[in-house]
């Protein structure tokens, strides 16, 4: 780095408070106002350093090829039925995101449903949700724009491709249950800003009975009023529309409440709820079968989740039976009914993650007895089974593993065999890599378990490596095709996936065991795989690197600041680094549930004991770093790397050392949804920076 390189000025106030006892300095708190001109002036700044930098990063031409070519393969969903009319996904290699068809009855004609860029050329716009209704004539759909996660819901007429209703707005994260005939559904809805609080509008949500074609200040209000402002609803209706099931989570807390309504006692418009459950510390996903049968996915008794059933008439605890018991070593996360008149007697299949691998056992419906297995391409993920709604003998799901882009095959329950259904549209020139899951020992003695990804060849010594992980809200980081990973490995890299606690790998205690209180362990889990990666010559410290994105950001925020002697460099995106003042921004107030709250003594004890922000320490040589933001980031706001980046380059000093802190700022797009060409600058921006900071060349690879 030439000398006379110098980070923008940050002026550091002497700003601290005392709370609950504590004192807490916040030097960077007017980062916090993006449209003051201070905090322009030093972003654009800031902006003109990352890019002097980076124009001279020597291989972010060869990622950005690489990359490209290997998102090339484009993917295809699986297929959504609606009596012989089909709906699925696909993205081409031409293509910026992807598109909506559809395949009429008694033909196989595909038709283009809905275009995101057709709609928007520049790429901005992407297609946050649909659903068909039951008759397959009409589809909802949400779309947002420049990536805010602000949802418009619209309904297309499916024969014509013509709105027919919409948009309505405040539909952020809606899911939708359609009533029989296409003329009605149940639907969420954020309440008005001018009728709540200032700052609370992404919250009070509330759910509402819709009539298609008529002004929304016509819904019929259903459920909300009076309930928790961070409250998220779920919906389901029964193959029959007789039977409305409701859930309700506050935030993002691992436990629900849920209800069922009989809708011919009491009609759409007035539900009659009765409780599953209230005030358990423990989540039930209920659904309604087409043999009317109550199904109940549940971790409540059984941290790794169970299947039980009952009549939905009494839907209560004490009567729920146990159909599908739990296993030891895998989690259940999802279940698909067979009943055709083609089988002997209805099947159930159950998919299952052990140790973070995919699998499919196959049951009888009426006991549960298990009587196979349904074979699998290989060790990937499965996701998720989909039947017929009206039922049948069949069942589809997509697949992955980390060298197979997401593919889908069929499931023939009259003889157990399973077929390529749908291909990628693209074609690939792989590298030739190696995968093992490994084993190591967190820093109190918990077993972890850890993919490493490499090239195929052995014996080249310790290599540059990236350190991936996410640690949070029962997320599991599974097998799947990542093309910024096989760009590494390719390039000569290692790429190592660790199953930190805070995930659901190993079920809802695996979870607990890494929040709250608990969320030390998920940093001193990230501490033992770099270590485990470096004792067995895979890699050295020198030549390592951590990533991760949004609560992977804090973890890898919490891996600088914790342990800087572990990494080389890091890339942290759209991170949460301010762990005092989170809940005042973006949608930090949902995940109290996740980390506890600055305002509870106890927890704000827990929270500046790992706060990346509060713990920056001058003198101490941290691992070059590359902050990731984007503007229209509307859950974590942008104002946590700002801070960070302006401390980290206090404490390392000017001018630029050979270990630099960076922040890498993007415009019109948000925390989640990209177009193709997007995401491969910036993971060409991020991966090149890796590499030059862990020695990583690229000059001779093709």
């Amino acid at each position: 780095m030439p000398a006379e390189r110098r980070y923008p000025a940050a002026e550091r106030l002497e700003l601290s408070e005392t709370l609950h006892g504590y004192d807490v300095r916040d030097p960077y708190r007017w980062l916090e106002d993006a449209d003051s001109a201070q905090t322009k002036e030093w972003a654009a700044a800031q902006d003109t350093l990352f890019t002097d930098v980076a124009a001279g990063l020597p291989a972010r031409d060869w990622f950005a090829d690489r990359i490209h070519e290997l998102m090339g393969a484009g993917y295809v969903g699986a297929p959504v039925w609606r009596g012989e009319r089909r709906f699925f996904t696909r993205r081409t290699a031409e293509q910026e995101h992807g598109v909506l068809h559809t395949v009429d009855p008694g033909t196989d004609t595909e038709r283009v449903l809905i275009d995101p860029t057709a709609i928007d050329p520049s790429g901005g716009t992407t297609l946050d949700s649909w659903r068909p209704d039951r008759e397959g004539r009409l589809m909802a759909y949400q779309l947002s724009e420049g990536g805010d996660e602000e949802s418009l819901l619209r309904v297309m007429d499916v024969a014509t491709g013509e709105d027919v209703d919409g948009p309505i707005d405040r539909c952020r994260y809606s899911p939708l249950a359609w009533l029989p005939g296409g003329d009605a559904f149940y639907y969420i809805r954020h309440l008005a800003p001018d009728v709540v609080p200032e700052g609370e509008d992404q919250y009070h949500r509330r759910v509402y009975l819709h009539r298609v074609g008529c002004p929304v200040e016509e819904d019929v209000l259903v459920f909300g009023e009076g309930r928790d402002k961070t409250e998220y609803f779920g919906l389901a209706l029964s193959r029959d529309a007789r039977w409305l099931v409701l859930t309700s989570s506050k935030g993002t807390a691992p436990r629900n409440d849920a209800w069922i309504a009989d809708l011919t006692e009491s009609g759409p418009e007035a539900p009659r709820f009765v409780p599953i459950q209230e005030g358990v510390d423990a989540e039930v996903s209920p659904f309604v079968g087409r043999d009317g049968s109550l199904y109940l996915v549940t971790d409540r008794d059984a941290p790794r989740g169970r299947l039980c059933v009952t009549d939905p008439a009494t839907p209560g605890y004490e009567h729920w039976r146990t159909l599908v018991d739990t296993d030891p070593d895998a989690v259940l996360t999802d279940l698909a009914i067979l009943d055709g008149a083609e089988l002997e007697s209805p099947r159930l299949l159950v998919a299952w993650r052990r140790h973070a691998i995919s699998e499919v056992s196959v049951h009888d419906l009426a006991s549960g007895e298990r009587l196979g297995e349904v074979p699998l391409p290989g060790l990937g993920s499965i996701g998720g089974l989909i039947e017929r709604p009206e039922g049948g003998h069949e069942a589809w799901f997509g697949y992955t593993d980390n060298t197979s882009p997401s593919a889908v095959h069929h499931y023939d329950g009259r003889t157990g065999a399973v077929s390529l259904w749908a291909s990628p549209p693209g074609t690939l020139d792989l590298p030739d890599v190696r995968t093992e899951q490994v084993t190591y020992t967190s820093r109190d003695g918990t077993a972890v378990r850890m993919l490493v990804v490499s090239p195929a060849e052995e014996g080249t010594g310790p290599r540059p490596a990236i350190l991936y992980g996410y640690g949070g809200f029962s997320i599991s980081l599974t097998p799947g095709y990542m093309a910024t990973a096989l760009a590494w490995v390719r390039a000569g890299g290692v790429y190592a996936i660790a199953n930190l606690r805070g995930g659901l790998e190993e079920g809802e205690e695996w979870h607990r065991g890494g929040m709250l209180g608990h969320k030390q362990n998920v940093f001193d889990d990230c501490a033992g795989a770099a270590e485990h990666l470096i004792a067995t010559g895979v890699t050295t410290a020198d030549q390592l690197a951590v990533m991760g994105g949004s609560n992977g950001g804090l973890l890898v925020g919490a891996a600088v600041t914790q342990r800087p002697d572990l990494f080389a460099a890091a890339v942290c995106s759209a991170p949460l680094l301010d762990m005092v003042r989170y809940e005042r921004f973006g949608l930090g107030q949902l995940w109290s549930v996740e980390y506890g709250s600055a305002e509870d003594p106890e927890a704000l004890g827990w929270l500046l004991g790992y706060s990346p922000y509060h713990n920056v320490r001058e003198g101490v040589r941290y691992p070059a770093t590359l902050f990731a933001v984007f503007d229209n980031d509307t859950r974590v706001d942008p104002l946590h790397a700002r801070k960070m980046c302006a401390a980290l380059q206090y404490a390392t000093g000017a001018p630029l050392a050979e270990r630099p802190v960076l922040l890498r700022r993007e415009a019109d797009v948000g925390h989640s949804s990209r177009s193709v060409s997007r995401s491969v600058r910036l993971s060409a921006d991020q991966l090149a920076f890796l590499a030059h900071h862990t020695g990583l060349k690229v000059d001779d690879r093709s």
